[in-house]
């Protein structure tokens, strides 16, 4: 049975706790910010995913790990009530196979249903999956001497532009972008910062259960 929270604009108090999180450091990017400056918000669907797509998906995760999936008119609710519209293949892959499951890919409970969020997910405001999300490279803010805890910008990397796919190692979160120019990625966040993963050029939902269903370690 979950026990995780669902909502688009509520969440649940996170537990309290000492651990900080930790994932192998990138090559900075020097000379270049990794805030966005401009991000327009996606309003037109992807084409559908190609059949090996979805059929790889299926197989993936068998139907008795498989939880009910939404339907495309309850996916398109959740859209609209959002403001945002979400990458393929993920979008099709709720719609017609699963919302979510506890076998995987997150090692934490499994992969969330659509608008959940991991207990452990900090209070740091109402989400907001059709904002932009704020970030266009990987920062370790942990690293960044010019911020401190407070800094909004955190924040907005938490909250703007992306649904939960579900937590690692306790604290630590993966992420689908679904709005701003990095849209369709897959990023982890914690916090210490927030990277594209494995690296700058990032997975997306498809190559991320790729990587998870093959058993190898997510950063090698």
């Amino acid at each position: 049975m979950r026990t995780n929270s669902r909502c688009s604009s509520l969440r649940e108090a996170p537990a309290s706790s000492s651990v900080r999180c930790s994932w192998p450091r990138q090559q900075s990017r020097w000379g270049v910010s990794p805030f966005c400056q401009h991000a327009a918000v996606t309003d037109t669907r992807d084409q559908r995913p190609a059949e090996a797509t979805l059929d790889f998906l299926r197989s993936a995760f068998p139907p008795e790990w498989r939880e009910q999936a939404l339907g495309h008119e309850a996916v398109a609710d959740w859209e609209q009530e959002n403001g945002v519209v979400l990458p393929e293949p993920y979008r099709t892959f709720i719609a017609e196979i699963s919302n979510g499951s506890s076998l995987g890919p997150a090692g934490d409970g499994g992969l969330q249903p659509l608008g959940w969020l991991p207990n452990a997910w900090p209070d740091l405001g109402p989400r907001q999956p059709g904002e932009p999300f704020p970030l266009a490279a990987a920062w370790p803010w942990e690293d960044d001497e010019s911020v401190d805890p407070g800094d909004p910008r955190i924040d907005a990397a938490f909250n703007k532009g992306s649904i939960v796919l579900g937590s690692e190692d306790g604290q630590a979160f993966w992420l689908l972008l679904t709005a701003g120019p990095r849209r369709g990625e897959v990023w982890m966040i914690a916090d210490v910062g927030a990277v594209p993963a494995p690296g700058d050029k990032a997975w997306g939902f498809e190559e991320w259960v790729q990587r998870w269903h093959t058993g190898n370690d997510w950063w090698n």
